[in-house]
Order: structure tokens, then sequence, then C-alpha cells
């Protein structure tokens, strides 16, 4: 593995062969929210704070303050809508909503 660090402005040119990047903690400058067809919208009345959805999330998109993810939304620039959060929440506060119905949001 290499320890090159690529520059914000490197092109193709510069990368490494297959895309590689050798740099810790990468996925955090991908942007995978605009393959999304599906968002989680939670209902937080009904969410207990138990954080599985934060602990299964394969994005790191549901943040927690002071241990609790209700109230706070999701970084939807890393959330990629595959439902996770929705399957492992045990009170079923999670629902995913179609991406067209938040047309007007974005």
């Amino acid at each position: 593995m290499s320890d090159r660090v690529y520059s914000k402005t490197a092109g193709w040119q510069d990368m490494a062969a297959g895309g590689v990047i050798p740099q810790a903690g990468n996925a955090e400058e991908y942007a995978t929210g605009g393959w999304r067809t599906f968002r989680p919208v939670r209902d937080d009345e009904k969410c207990i704070d138990c954080l599985q959805c934060w602990i299964y999330c394969p994005d790191n998109a549901i943040k927690v303050i002071d241990q609790k993810v209700s109230g706070i939304p999701y970084d939807l620039v890393h959330c990629k809508g595959c439902g996770v959060c929705a399957a492992i929440c045990p009170v079923k506060c999670i629902e995913m909503k179609p991406e067209t119905d938040f047309e007007d949001e974005n």
C-alpha cells in the first residue's frame, strides 16, 4: 500500500491503478448520497435511542450527539438509502420513503 497523498485537484493520470485511494478514512471524501432512491425518515417520538441504526449503518450516515440519534438529521451526503437502519430498528421508527417525495426539498 502506498503512502501517497492525492491533492483534491489530482487527475486520473495521477491516481494509482484501479483507482485505489490509499489514505485512511478516504470514504469521508466520497459523496454517495446521490445514488439514493429511498430516504430514511425517523419518527423521533418512537425512537428509543438504542443506537442500533448507528451501529449497523455501513456509511456512517447516522450522527450521534450525547448518545442520542433522535432529533439529529441523517447525513444525506453519505446515506445511500440501503435501508439497513430501518430493518434493524427494534421499534420500527424508521421508514424508507421514495426520494421523489422530497423533490421540492432538493
